[in-house]
């Protein structure tokens, strides 16, 4: 299924003229699709300043609907044999 994600301009962000508007463009959009930083050309200033961009427009986007924080995951660990939670280890000899 393909959606369509709006520009930075059509949501009212301007582009600084020391950045490339095709690379913060390219930012802007990979942020929007939920992409990470993990590659070497998305460390360019234009390419993290249009995803930094995506990130809080994303973040208003969720505040105007009514969303405030999507809910923490928490992990824990039990130990049953102890009883107890956050248990060190047992250690046995041989």
């Amino acid at each position: 299924m393909d959606y369509s994600y709006p520009k930075p301009e059509d949501v009212g962000i301007r582009i600084p003229r020391t950045l490339q508007p095709e690379r913060f463009c390219a930012g802007f959009e990979h942020g929007l699709k939920g992409g990470q930083l993990d590659r070497t050309e998305f460390m360019k200033q234009s390419f993290r300043e249009g995803f930094r961009a995506s990130r809080m427009y994303l973040r208003e986007l969720r505040r105007s609907r009514g969303i405030l924080q999507f809910p923490a995951r928490w992990r824990m660990r039990l130990s049953v044999a102890e009883g107890t939670l956050l248990s060190p280890p047992v250690y046995r000899r041989r």
